[in-house]
């Protein structure tokens, strides 16, 4: 599924339609550019799972864990480990855990995910600094097609 969004507003939104469709041992993808809304859509996903906390970019930290919602949130930004050391923070224990575990740029850990998972791939349709974005959702495995199918309806009924 492709959506595609014109303000920052939207893109949290449509992380705040994501949240109650998801469970524990979730595990959502977002990958894209830099500044192409990663972090954005997880401040919505964080507004819709009821965390109170700002949600901030897990650059420096790797992992930044929000426990205030309905579900744990576990945010990674997994790009400085770009020579592939993501076995070493246990990155199967959060996707095994009590929480959703959404990573940015993924593909530096490929070989430790799940065999399900909801991919997010965002993209620039600009080039002028507007907020114009193409949302493209790549659900692997029964349940994210389900949920994917749930958040078109959800969207197109706001």
């Amino acid at each position: 599924m492709e959506l595609t969004v014109s303000t920052p507003e939207e893109t949290m939104l449509l992380g705040q339609l994501l949240a109650p469709l998801l469970a524990a041992q979730d595990v959502i993808l977002l990958d894209g550019d830099l500044g192409a809304g990663k972090t954005t859509f997880t401040k919505g996903l964080a507004v819709g799972l009821g965390i109170k906390r700002n949600v901030k970019s897990p650059t420096f930290t790797i992992i930044r864990e929000y426990q205030d919602g309905r579900l744990p949130l576990y945010h990674m930004d997994v790009y400085r480990l770009e020579d592939g050391s993501g076995d070493e923070l246990g990155l199967d224990e959060y996707f095994n855990g009590d929480g959703v575990s959404v990573v940015e740029w993924s593909t530096f850990v490929a070989d430790e995910l799940p065999d399900q998972y909801l991919r997010v791939a965002f993209k620039r349709l600009d080039d002028q600094g507007e907020n114009l974005r193409q949302l493209t959702f790549e659900p692997h495995g029964a349940r994210f097609d389900q949920v994917v199918s749930q958040l078109g309806v959800s969207w197109n009924e706001r």
